[in-house]
């Protein structure tokens, strides 16, 4: 005998095993990179060199130590801060030469580049001054006095590095984003567990809320059919049910009349014809009941209204024009007759919504029974 391999489907459990797995490894790797490595014990840079800056901020000390040197003539000091710029520093101050700031005029940086020994190429011809030491506007007083003191303290203030505060900074931003993070991830991991529960217990996870056309489907379903035999009256060949509930804006039912014996007789319907208001969902003030005799050269209409539209004068002249204007009430019933059919149209329950429109203005659900029988003789 042969053996046949039957394709099993993967077991339900093994499933939903394997996606809690994945989700632990994803929440495992998001708490170790974003919790542990930028919140606990994140990476902290202090005390950087300025030849580990980036080129702007490189730029941009070696501009403040040349513009430090012009005031105060300190040679010692702008060799000691340039020489923090490391092997990049020539090759910043040549770049500075040649593209030089709207502070700082050629002829000081030639004087600070001679002071800290680098020789410009590319200069003008007399970018080089007779005397370089002249440049600086001020020099420093040995005894300490307030003229020279207080340049030197404000050069000092100015070029000092702080990069220490950046990382600060950082790192409270960090904290916040960790934090945040750290909320969602056990938010997540709370709802796979409860998932888990219900898988493991047998149980369903919760539904979607129903759509309003399924709620009105479900209203449809549940409503009860006139028993016209009960009644003495003579069965009818068609009998439907149809509901409609504020926010199917695309409520629109039509059905098809047969005869006994199956021949098509023609079609009915009841769709809406008339909002008021604006935004979404639509709010419904008038709907449209048809029939459709294929032995009749037109549709018949009638307009069922809701107090307000059927009371509003302009409202119910201009959808007149639509088909004869009938008020919504329970219980109503509106026949419409073409050549050879005649149908009931009753409205079996409806309710109007509420809100800051005209009090039963528009219909929150509405629920109508459409019988059709042949027409006597």
């Amino acid at each position: 005998m042969e053996n046949t391999a039957i394709n099993k489907p993967p077991n339900k459990n093994t499933l939903l095993l394997a996606g809690v797995g994945g989700a632990a490894f994803v929440v495992g790797l998001l708490i170790g990179l974003v919790v542990l490595g930028w919140w606990l014990w994140p990476v902290k840079w202090i005390n950087a060199a300025p030849q580990h800056l980036s080129p702007a901020y490189q730029r941009e000390y070696l501009q403040m130590a040349v513009e430090a040197y012009a005031f105060t003539g300190d040679t010692q000091a702008a060799k000691a801060r340039f020489d923090a710029l490391g092997d990049k520093g020539p090759a910043l101050l040549e770049d500075m030469a040649q593209r030089p700031p709207k502070a700082v005029s050629i002829y000081t940086l030639s004087s600070f580049a001679e002071a800290v020994g680098v020789r410009l190429t590319g200069l003008p011809a007399g970018a080089q001054p007779p005397h370089p030491q002249a440049t600086p506007q001020a020099s420093p007083q040995a005894g300490g006095g307030e003229t020279g003191s207080t340049p030197t303290a404000l050069s000092q203030l100015m070029l000092t590095p702080t990069p220490a505060q950046t990382p600060a900074r950082k790192s409270a931003t960090f904290r916040l984003v960790a934090f945040l993070c750290g909320i969602g991830l056990l938010a997540l991991i709370l709802a796979a567990a409860v998932f888990y529960f219900f898988s493991l217990r047998g149980g369903k996870a919760p539904k979607a809320p129903a759509t309003a056309a399924q709620r009105a489907q479900a209203m449809t379903q549940n409503a009860q059919k006139s028993d016209f035999a009960a009644e003495g009256k003579e069965t009818p060949l068609s009998q439907f049910m149809t509901t409609y509930v504020h926010g199917d804006d695309l409520f629109d039912d039509s059905f098809s009349i047969d005869s006994p014996t199956g021949e098509f007789l023609g079609e009915c319907g009841v769709g809406i014809t008339e909002t008021i208001g604006v935004g979404e969902p639509k709010r419904v003030m008038a709907f449209e009941i048809w029939i459709f005799d294929k032995n009749d050269i037109q549709t018949v209409t009638k307009v069922l209204m809701s107090e307000h539209a059927y009371n509003d004068e302009a409202i119910r002249e201009r959808l007149a024009a639509k088909g004869e204007p009938v008020l919504a009430k329970p219980g109503e019933e509106i026949v419409l007759e073409t050549a050879q059919l005649q149908m009931r149209a009753r409205v079996v329950d409806m309710a109007y919504g509420e809100d800051a429109l005209p009090a039963n203005s528009y219909f929150d659900r509405l629920t109508l029974e459409l019988a059709v029988w042949p027409k006597e003789g």
